[in-house]
């Protein structure tokens, strides 16, 4: 993305909770300038953004198929809804929703697999990687070895 005209980008930042939405706060300075929505699971969440587009999604894993399907529905509506030019994500499912979704729309779409995943490529940046523009791993050795990309990390 270009310097110029960035107040004019939407980016959708989509992360679960615990270390996945902490590592999205830790590239808001990225997001600067543009128009952000941030998508969660936790209600809890909005005073880290306060005066930012909010949104939550239900919590769901795959082992409750019904939850996930709600989270797919109300990411793929949020998705239509805000129509960003960019789609980041630290993990997990909303993100991987979220990416999906955006492909679909042509946003231009980016994984940053977690800090956590330090041997190899977690199973959502697996699962997400034929779909996003860029997948990035934050370990150089996970990411020469998964055939990602690298560009530091965010702890």
């Amino acid at each position: 993305m270009t310097l110029e005209n960035r107040s004019d980008r939407r980016i959708l930042a989509a992360a679960s909770g615990g270390g996945h939405w902490v590592q999205l706060m830790r590239l808001r300075p990225a997001f600067e300038g543009a128009r952000v929505t941030y998508v969660t699971v936790r209600p809890t969440y909005a005073e880290d953004v306060p005066g930012e587009d909010f949104r939550v999604v239900p919590d769901a894993t795959l082992w409750n198929k019904f939850r996930l399907l709600l989270m797919a529905a109300k990411m793929f509506w949020i998705v239509i809804s805000v129509r960003p030019d960019v789609v980041i994500s630290t993990g997990a499912a909303p993100g991987y929703f979220a990416i999906r979704f955006g492909k679909w729309i042509g946003a231009k779409t980016c994984w940053v697999d977690s800090i956590a995943n330090a041997e190899q490529l977690s199973m959502s940046g697996n699962q997400i990687r034929a779909h996003a523009t860029i997948v990035l791993s934050q370990w150089p050795h996970v990411a020469e070895a998964e055939g990602v990309e690298h560009a530091g990390s965010v702890l």
